[in-house]
């Protein structure tokens, strides 16, 4: 939601308890999948990110007392970052490592800033694949959400044209809003949403 301007604004205020230098980007976000080639096909054939590494490795890890293959992919993002994605050779590993969802895993999601003309791009490629999607319009933003094969929640967000006065609200009010809330105020403030 923070457009690159905002996140400077609030990193200029002075505060004991935020670091001088906030984080550059996400250089990438790990999931474990069952086969990298059902993947690839999902995040580079459907959605159109590219594959730009693969890492075949082996190594020791603490917790399993023994050493394991796997492979790590990374998908590239505009800005450096990677989605990237690891499957072990044997399938004790998948399963003693695969992620665990909620009842209700939809809040559990990864989100990727995009313009318009990508935003709309990638739900035509969802359509033409017959992979389920949906659209929210939040608001302060609107988003297309798809499901990888493994289960990884992925959206695309689009910001509206007027996003620089919805974020300087937002900046403005968040710890206020934020002690509203865990007082017990639930009154919503998002009056944008559609």
């Amino acid at each position: 939601m923070l457009d690159q301007p905002d996140v400077k604004q609030a990193q200029g205020k002075p505060s004991a308890k935020q670091l001088a230098e906030l984080p550059a980007r996400l250089h990438h976000h790990a999931f474990v999948v069952k086969d990298q080639e059902v993947n690839r096909h999902f995040f580079e054939d459907i959605l159109g990110m590219p594959l730009v590494a693969t890492w075949c490795e082996r190594t020791y890890h603490q917790d399993f007392q023994r050493e394991f293959d796997y492979c790590h992919t990374f998908y590239a993002l505009a800005d450096g970052g990677a989605l990237a994605f690891f499957q072990f050779a044997d399938a004790e590993m998948y399963e003693r490592s695969k992620a665990i969802f909620p009842e209700v895993p939809s809040f559990n999601h990864i989100a990727m800033k995009v313009d318009a003309e990508t935003f709309d791009a990638l739900e035509r490629r969802l359509k033409t694949a017959a992979t389920p999607y949906r659209v929210v319009d939040h608001g302060y933003c609107k988003s297309v959400y798809a499901t990888s094969p493994d289960g990884l929640r992925v959206e695309f967000t689009v910001d509206p044209p007027h996003v620089g006065e919805i974020n300087a609200r937002r900046l403005a009010d968040a710890h206020s809003e934020l002690g509203r809330w865990l007082k017990g105020d639930r009154r919503p403030n998002n009056l944008d949403r559609h």
